[in-house]
């Protein structure tokens, strides 16, 4: 077993970030703790301040005070706060951009930029999405543009948003393979996602999430200028394509996908994750994968 002192402090960051990731509360220790003891030996320490000080305002209260409690005969009027008593703060309540005005302004953000560098940087500064608010970090597309392949996936997951990168962790080692039986590879083409920001609990985007990272995701097609799409997952396909169908219904066709001024033939199949889920599925992301490099062979 490793020991935490031999651990870098990445290491040990990182296996924290594993930990909060996992659910883990409590670390394992030498001894046995009773928390519950803990607890109900702490609450006495904890309760004795409140009381105390309940004594004391109840001691110097004058009888004025101790006065405006009770209730006023009918017909009386309520006197008013004493001047100079600090009024009850106002609740701040943090107003979240409305859903049209954070399209428009992604929709302007992703237009203004000239490359996918520029466009990069306008995402990492975007705050429209509350989306943003709970992931780590912003997941952007990756990869060598110059290659005319792109790969797009739905939504970040733990690992993406762990690591800063798209298709990391199982999923990731699992399109590697994917990849590499019709030869290609990951630093050879672009890999990207729809959303770029992972949602809390891996729960799917609402409609309102996905019209704001629309203009993003198609933006960095428009720049990257793929030849080939390859769609994976029932999210990404039925985002592309439209209505309401599964994978299996959507998959192994070329249908076009408008990104700007760029109509490109897209191939939608099963995302790496739904292949670990259900192994018995390989055989149909196989057939969508010789019907891609088919296509790229083609020129």
């Amino acid at each position: 077993m490793i020991a935490a002192q031999d651990l870098s402090p990445a290491e040990l960051a990182a296996l924290l970030h594993f930990h909060a990731d996992a659910g883990v509360d409590w670390l394992l220790e030498e001894a046995p703790v009773d928390r519950f003891a803990e607890f109900a030996a702490a609450r006495p320490a904890r309760s004795a301040p409140v009381q105390a000080a309940a004594t004391s305002a109840r001691q110097t209260e004058r009888p004025a005070d101790r006065g405006a409690d009770v209730p006023q005969r009918q017909g009386a009027t309520r006197s008013a706060p004493a001047r100079g008593a600090p009024a009850s703060p106002a609740v701040q309540q943090n107003v979240a951009m409305p859903d049209e005005q954070a399209v428009a302004a992604a929709r302007f953000a992703a237009e203004s930029a000239r490359s996918l560098a520029e466009l990069k940087t306008a995402l990492e500064g975007f705050s429209g999405c509350n989306l943003k608010n709970s992931a780590r970090n912003t997941i952007f597309t990756e990869g060598d543009a110059s290659s005319g392949i792109m790969v797009i996936g739905p939504m970040p997951d733990a690992d993406d948003d762990r690591e800063g990168l798209p298709f990391a962790g199982k999923t990731g080692l699992l399109l590697d393979r994917m990849l590499a039986a019709i030869g290609l590879e990951r630093s050879t083409i672009m890999l990207g996602n729809v959303v770029p920001w992972r949602p809390p609990g891996n729960r799917p985007p609402t409609q309102a999430e996905m019209d704001i990272c629309r203009p993003f995701i198609e933006r960095q097609i428009a720049l990257a200028e793929p030849k080939h799409l390859l769609l994976l997952g029932n999210f990404t396909a039925r985002f592309f394509f439209g209505g309401t169908g599964t994978i299996h219904t959507l998959r192994g066709q070329w249908r076009d996908v408008a990104a700007g001024h760029l109509v490109l033939p897209a191939l939608a199949s099963l995302h790496p994750q739904e292949l670990l889920n259900a192994p018995a599925s390989k055989s149909l992301a196989w057939q969508d994968l010789l019907m891609f490099r088919a296509k790229i062979a083609e020129g």
